[in-house]
């Protein structure tokens, strides 16, 4: 068997309408107190069917609002859910699942987990969310002999309660971690702690105004420093995470998510998604464990979808956004498309597409999304004869130059069973693999990766997963084992002179969070839902979809003058026993005196 690259089919040429089935029991029990006020058969347009289109609609839906989710693709989910690889079923089973690039449901989301709970699924007593499943521990795999870092990501069982951590604490738990997880010199592995601590105890506006123009490159000295120091704790913790360089990475936002929430408060178990480990994943493909459940609640509640609806401008006029003119993807079947309210949840690179000159005049921060920059997160699945689990996680190939991230499915999918479910039987699990990095050369041909075809991403990519898992003499990935790979049609003209990626990333470099919009607009019946709103996670996750589509719904519950119910915005956790140096820091940064423990 070989499975090669497939076009998903294009299908309808006018856009197809799923209504709802009136649900109205079901949606009466799921909404929040107070939701039944709200009851007034205003109609809302959602524009896009991505994890911040479907949140908002379930919230307005349970709020008793009449919403129409417009969807560019046939499928919901956006790249968060997976897709059948077309004729690859026999036999009765279903198509090898396939995805845009892998999910994990870090602990510290609470906004997302909360909507997930709220999907029923038959068994589950917390519906969605009972579908997670921890991973135990992360391989950071090193090539060339170096050996590789195995890093549990359990929770720790034993912490000081809180209100007793101190800096002096938390140095030396870093260190203690960076002495038995890495091979860094001594005195690299304490200047990094210490910047860390610069970073903990640093104000709002220190982070906003001073460390939001620092890269993260630079606020951690990775020039001056060893390799090893560079590649773990400069590129493993931007570009192989969030598709950003070390080198332009904003350190507000790598400082405060991915260092802060997601590894030291995530490891001590603060401010998590109750008894959350570190790393979540679905113990299914996606859209089998959520999007599809997530589709049929919906439809619960009364929400339809129009698929196959390309959104072409928002049309505005008198001050009030008057409809959307939307087509069928081949630009055929055009029409206006009118609500009440719309909210636009389209990824930046699709909407501000959409945002007219006179749109643009009535908000400025509509033109500042210009600046937001998008790059390529997209994998690459390997259909395996053999299960492969290689660690219970995520693996990082710290020294790949496509900055490659993976995961072995088949472990964490105890109710699926390859051979007897998917394909022709023969595939026993799927290595899901991300290129974070399309713009570097690979060691096989010497091409970065959207200079190759197809083909040879697949070939180069191969590769450098054997060059990470295959050292020291060890065999992990064998050639015989591959059955075939499949890669999101997203994109195309790779190898050309016109590479294309319809699904790309938001990423990070200094700077981008005074670009970000707010979910509320001026214009009175238009707010903005999607991972580019600027939340308080700050970072382009599901989790920041999430909340941004309640911070839009909230938006739109304002200017309706709703009494139902605000949605609960949950933040990023904020340690109790850093306030009151914060609070120093905050006068020190008023006064242009540098942090406490910034020692240059």
């Amino acid at each position: 068997m070989t499975t090669e690259h497939i076009q998903q089919p294009e299908g309808h040429t006018r856009r197809r309408f799923l209504a709802g089935t009136g649900g109205v029991a079901g949606a009466l029990a799921l909404w929040p107190a107070g939701g039944a006020h709200a009851a007034s058969g205003k109609r809302v347009a959602v524009l896009g069917g991505g994890v911040s289109g479907l949140s908002a609609a379930q919230e307005l839906a349970e709020r008793g609002y009449a919403v129409t989710v417009h969807e560019y693709y046939d499928a919901l989910g956006g790249k968060a859910r997976s897709m059948p690889v077309p004729g690859t079923a026999a036999g009765g089973r279903a198509d090898l699942p396939a995805e845009h690039g892998f999910r994990f449901f870090p602990g510290f989301y609470r906004n997302l987990p909360d909507t997930m709970r709220r999907i029923p699924v038959p068994g589950n007593a917390h519906g969605v969310h009972d579908n997670l499943v921890s991973g135990t521990e992360a391989l950071f795999a090193r090539s060339g002999g170096r050996p590789d870092l195995h890093f549990p990501l359990r929770r720790a069982t034993t912490v000081p309660p809180l209100g007793t951590l101190t800096p002096s604490w938390i140095r030396d738990q870093i260190l203690s971690v960076l002495d038995l997880g890495t091979r860094l010199p001594a005195h690299e592995a304490a200047y990094f702690a210490d910047r860390l601590l610069v970073h903990l105890t640093s104000c709002d506006a220190r982070r906003e105004g001073q460390w939001e123009k620092v890269a993260w490159w630079d606020f951690i000295r990775a020039q001056e420093m060893s390799e090893e120091y560079r590649t773990v704790l400069g590129v493993g913790q931007t570009r192989n995470l969030v598709a950003t360089r070390a080198e332009v990475a904003s350190t507000r936002t790598v400082g405060r998510v991915i260092i802060e929430a997601l590894l030291l408060w995530g490891l001590l178990g603060r401010g998590m998604d109750g008894d959350a480990d570190v790393d979540r994943v679905l113990n299914a493909p996606t859209s089998e464990a959520w999007i599809d459940p997530w589709e049929r609640h919906l439809r619960s509640l009364g929400v339809e979808f129009a698929l196959g609806t390309q959104v072409r401008e928002i049309l505005y006029a008198g001050g009030r956004v008057t409809g959307v003119r939307v087509s069928a993807r081949d630009g055929g079947d055009e029409r206006t498309v009118t609500a009440d309210h719309y909210v636009c949840a389209l990824p930046v690179e699709h909407a501000r597409v959409t945002w007219g000159p006179a749109l643009r005049a009535a908000d400025p921060q509509l033109a500042r999304c210009d600046a937001l920059r998008t790059d390529w997160m997209t994998g690459v699945m390997f259909y395996l004869r053999t299960p492969k689990p290689v660690v219970h996680g995520h693996i990082n190939c710290l020294d790949s130059p496509w900055s490659v991230t993976a995961v072995g499915q088949a472990q964490f999918w105890p109710g699926r069973d390859f051979p007897r479910d998917y394909g022709d039987g023969q595939a026993r699990d799927c290595l899901s693999a991300i290129i974070s990095e399309w713009d570097k050369p690979g060691i096989l041909y010497g091409k970065t990766a959207k200079e190759c075809t197809k083909d040879e991403i697949v070939a180069e990519l191969w590769a450098q997963l054997k060059d990470g898992l295959n050292d020291a003499g060890k065999t992990t990935l064998a050639d015989e084992d591959r059955l075939g790979w499949f890669m999101d049609p997203a994109v195309t003209g790779v190898g050309g002179p016109d590479p294309r990626n319809r699904e790309q990333l938001l990423i990070h470099p200094t700077g981008t969070l005074y670009n970000r919009p707010s979910a509320r607009t001026k214009v009175p019946n238009l707010f903005l839902a999607g991972d580019y709103v600027r939340t308080d996670v700050d970072l382009a996750t599901m989790e920041g979809a999430n909340e941004s589509a309640r911070l839009a719904v909230n938006a739109l519950l304002d200017a309706d003058n709703s009494d139902a119910e605000r949605c609960e915005v949950w933040e990023l956790f904020r340690p109790p026993e850093m306030e009151p140096l914060k609070r120093v820091d905050e006068v020190r940064y008023r006064l242009g005196l540098p942090n406490t423990f910034d020692l240059g």
